[in-house]
């Protein structure tokens, strides 16, 4: 089964299609052709969206599921005219928090994501540019400005996770790569001993490691499945030994890998 699902918002739409793509993931057995539309804001773009949907409909020869943000009543009416079936996300969930808190909504365009209102824009910011500052093993003399130290063999997931950690929380995420120098002495290089309490290590099987080294360098060593499975295996051992906590990545997303790092260190997140 097919079906087309938009998400329509006055603003970004990073909310509508938050919610939307969490609620759609629960329905396995439909392939969705997913539409993000930010920005509709005025009743000429309400109307080409009225088209868009009705286009949908007609060609899947079922009514597009309509996840929006929109907080104009005259644009959302307009919307409303479509062949589409509409789920209101501010109206669902804005009215009834109105009667428990016994104070009226602002119903303002973009204020989740807004830098106006948003104090913490700032420290999104320095913990991203952070983050790049200190990838790869870059200056290790900035650790002790870390929140958190993740390591691992090259392209277990290290990089991305420490991105999404700065930009979605806020934290000062550093990583380092264990190469074969490190497997050989056994050890724990000398920048990270005096940080041990920040580390935390991602492993992966070595199949889906060559499988992404072979992407970047394709028929190298450093791609070969003896090498890949090498490196995880002396990492794991080390992991064991130092006592430091970790997870396999081969099979959770850089959201769940971040979520569980978190947890795991008892990190708070800043952005809130």
């Amino acid at each position: 089964m097919k079906r087309t699902a938009f998400f329509i918002s006055d603003g970004t739409g990073i909310t509508a299609e938050t919610l939307g793509q969490s609620l759609l993931s629960q329905f396995e057995n439909i392939e969705f052709t997913k539409l993000l539309r930010p920005y509709v804001d005025t009743i000429e773009k309400a109307h080409d969206m009225v088209q868009q949907i009705n286009a949908a409909a007609e060609r899947d020869g079922a009514r597009p599921i309509i996840f929006d943000t929109v907080v104009n009543n005259e644009i959302r009416d307009q919307l409303a005219r479509s062949n589409g079936y509409m789920i209101d996300i501010f109206s669902t969930f804005l009215a009834p928090l109105e009667l428990e808190l016994g104070d009226g909504s602002s119903y303002s365009v973009g204020k989740t994501h807004s830098i106006l209102h948003n104090t913490h824009y700032k420290d999104r910011i320095d913990a991203v540019h952070f983050a790049m500052d200190n990838d790869d093993g870059a200056r290790t003399q900035h650790y002790n400005e870390a929140d958190i130290i993740v390591i691992g063999v090259s392209r277990c997931g290290k990089t991305p996770s420490c991105l999404y950690m700065a930009l979605k929380y806020g934290i000062r995420a550093a990583n380092y790569p264990l190469t074969e120098d490190d497997m050989e002495r056994l050890q724990l290089p000398a920048s990270l001993k005096q940080h041990k309490h920040k580390l935390f290590g991602l492993t992966i099987d070595p199949e889906r490691l060559a499988s992404i080294r072979n992407e970047r360098r394709p028929n190298s060593r450093y791609a070969s499945f003896a090498q890949c499975e090498f490196e995880v295996r002396e990492v794991e051992n080390l992991f064991r030994r130092e006592n430091i906590p970790h997870i396999n990545s081969t099979h959770f997303s850089v959201e769940e890998i971040s979520a569980k790092i978190l947890v795991h260190m008892g990190i708070e997140r800043r952005l809130k």
